[in-house]
């Protein structure tokens, strides 16, 4: 009896087989039609993955431009860096390029010098209160600057070394309210005519030229150079451009205004006129009585 059940069971197996091989077999087979029950079912998987297939696609979109977004910042932000990278590298070579020009000026300006050693300076210091009278130059007694020697850019004068330390000079420029401040000074023409710059305009930011002929023709536009006659500046250094021309001394003399070749508001290179040879205190000096060709301690020496 047992063993009719196995027989049974084998064929109900074999027969199981069989079945299911046919079916594989059908639904392998080249149709262009399937079957109802294949319909049902792949309508049935069809609108299962639909349903399921949208909200992991609208998630997967949300984690795609998530991540998108944090590529584009990361993006923006590496981009941002090189941009003021580069803004700075443009920035220090514009810079460069300016400071190069001004220092092949000076060197020109340099050249031009005669009877006097050049002395290149930088301005390292401005006081706010002075901006206009006084600045400080990085070359002292020890680069060979002295007092009253004349401080010029590759635009024209700017003033005259006034105090010295071993490392620094302090600068009195032309804009100084010192009324024993004197610059030698000749207009440039057909005629030459001389006078001095004494002081300046604070209304007009000019300089005043005083003390010229007034015989001689002076009219608006022509320009203005040191004489070299006081011993402290070099001749034909520029000082500026007269702009507007009038009497003074109860029409003895003509006043003229000039406007500075240099700027005064951006001081950063100079150059300090050394003397090679030794001068006598003229119009450029401090309007003192003192006599530089004999020192006091020359004077006793010689007592003794």
């Amino acid at each position: 009896m047992p063993h009719f059940f196995f027989n049974k069971k084998l064929i109900l197996l074999l027969v199981g087989m069989v079945f299911l091989v046919a079916l594989i077999s059908f639904s392998l087979r080249d149709r262009t039609n399937a079957t109802l029950p294949e319909q049902i079912i792949k309508d049935t998987v069809g609108v299962a993955q639909s349903i399921v297939a949208k909200p992991a696609n609208y998630i997967a979109g949300v984690f795609n431009n998530i991540d998108s977004l944090l590529n584009t910042y990361e993006e923006n932000k590496r981009l941002k860096a090189r941009l003021e990278e580069f803004a700075a590298v443009q920035a220090e070579a514009t810079e460069l390029k300016s400071d190069n020009k001004k220092l092949r000026e000076l060197l020109d300006k340099s050249e031009s010098l005669k009877e006097f050693n050049p002395i290149h300076a930088t301005v390292i210091a401005r006081n706010p209160d002075q901006w206009e009278e006084k600045i400080i130059l990085d070359k002292g007694s020890s680069h060979g600057v002295e007092k009253n020697m004349a401080v010029m850019t590759a635009k024209g004068l700017v003033g005259k070394v006034t105090v010295v330390t071993p490392f620094t000079s302090e600068v009195e420029l032309l804009y100084t309210s010192n009324p024993n401040y004197r610059v030698s000074a000749m207009v440039l023409g057909d005629t030459e005519a001389y006078g001095l710059i004494e002081g300046f305009d604070k209304e007009r930011n000019e300089l005043i030229m005083k003390r010229i002929d007034s015989s001689l023709p002076v009219k608006k536009g022509q320009q203005v150079v040191s004489s070299g006659l006081g011993g402290i500046f070099p001749k034909n250094v520029p000082i500026g451009e007269i702009t507007e021309v009038s009497t003074d001394d109860f029409g003895l003399t003509k006043m003229a205004y000039v406007k500075p070749s240099a700027d005064f508001s951006i001081l950063d290179y100079v150059v300090i006129a050394k003397r090679s040879t030794t001068v006598i205190d003229g119009s450029d000096g401090n309007t003192t009585n003192e006599d530089l060709t004999h020192p006091p301690e020359a004077i006793k020496e010689e007592e003794k």
